[in-house]
């Protein structure tokens, strides 16, 4: 059996270079922020979401609204998965219908996630647009879906792990895991 490595490749002060970034390209990319919501998926992405919340009102004092999403039931694998689902809450913001909705991850790779996002959303209304910020994207799309605000690009190989850590107490960072 191999031994994994873990090699942290963005720490926290990083991570925070990287938000506050995509905290202001969001904001450039969008002159009427009052039209603005942020959803965050499960999990990593609502801790995101919130993050970049804080960030554009401590740079232009509005306060988007932020939601946040399970897609475990627009998941295409549920089939294929040993175990039961366990979902988790959703909440977004009372009305997405003509919104400009930032949907949020922490890790992009195959587009599966963001896909089974975007159906889940367009079930609870018709967003003016949906756009994609990512904290790290890693590549290997399995579906035609690219983030329009990126942290770090990451070139992986499938078999890699990057793994995101929010843990409360602890310094956060991303690793990226090997065999």
């Amino acid at each position: 059996m191999s031994e994994m490595v873990e090699r942290v490749i963005m720490d926290e002060s990083a991570i925070t270079r990287a938000l506050n970034r995509i905290a202001h390209e969001i904001l450039e990319q969008n002159s009427e922020a009052h039209h603005l919501a942020l959803v965050g998926i499960r999990t990593g992405g609502v801790h995101l979401a919130h993050w970049l919340a804080r960030r554009i009102h401590q740079f232009e004092k509005i306060r988007l609204p932020v939601g946040e999403m399970d897609v475990t039931l627009y998941r295409d694998d549920l089939q294929t998965r040993k175990n039961p689902p366990v979902l988790k809450k959703t909440a977004l913001p009372s009305e997405i219908t003509g919104k400009n909705i930032i949907l949020v991850d922490d890790v992009l790779f195959t587009g599966r996630t963001i896909r089974a996002a975007m159906d889940a959303l367009i079930d609870y209304g018709r967003p003016d647009f949906i756009r994609l910020a990512v904290l790290v994207d890693r590549g290997h799309r399995e579906l035609p879906i690219r983030a329009d605000h990126v942290g770090k690009n990451v070139p992986t190989s499938p078999d890699e792990i990057i793994r995101v850590h929010f843990k409360e107490g602890e310094e956060h960072r991303v690793a990226l895991i090997t065999t």
